[in-house]
C-alpha cells in the first residue's frame, strides 16, 4: 500500500488512479489517513455500495463476533438441522400450487379457444 501526502501531490488524482494495478493509495492530510484511491477492476456498483453501507458493515461485524464465539453451524450441521425440522411435514395444497407457472393458472378469455 502506498501513501501520498496531499500537500506533496504534484499530479491530478486521476493520473495517480490511472497508474494503479491492484494497489491502494492512501491519501494523507497532516500525516493522517484522509482518503484512498482504490482500483475498481471487476467490482460492480452493488458491491461497492454494500462495502460502505453502515447496516451491511454492522451485519458483517455481528457475524464475525458470532464466528469468534463459536455460535455458528457448519453447512453439514445446518443441513442436518433442517432435515430434522422438516421430517413429518407434508406439502400443503397451496405449496404444491406454487410450483405451477402463472400462465398455467390463467383461464382462457371468453370467445377464445
Amino acid at each position: 500500500m502506498k501513501t501520498l501526502a496531499l500537500s506533496t501531490a504534484s499530479r491530478s488524482l486521476a493520473e495517480y488512479a490511472s497508474e494503479l494495478d491492484d494497489e491502494v493509495v492512501v491519501l494523507t492530510k497532516r500525516n493522517r489517513p484522509f482518503a484512498a484511491i482504490v482500483p475498481l477492476r471487476n467490482v460492480d456498483r452493488e458491491s461497492l455500495a454494500l462495502s460502505t453501507h453502515p447496516g451491511f458493515l454492522a451485519l458483517i461485524e455481528r457475524s464475525r463476533r458470532q464466528v469468534a464465539a463459536g455460535k455458528t453451524l457448519s453447512f453439514a450441521e445446518m443441513c442436518a438441522a433442517l432435515r430434522t425440522q422438516g421430517e413429518g411435514l407434508e406439502a400443503t395444497p397451496s405449496a404444491r400450487r406454487r410450483g405451477r407457472t402463472s400462465r398455467s393458472r390463467r383461464r382462457p378469455k371468453a370467445g377464445r379457444a
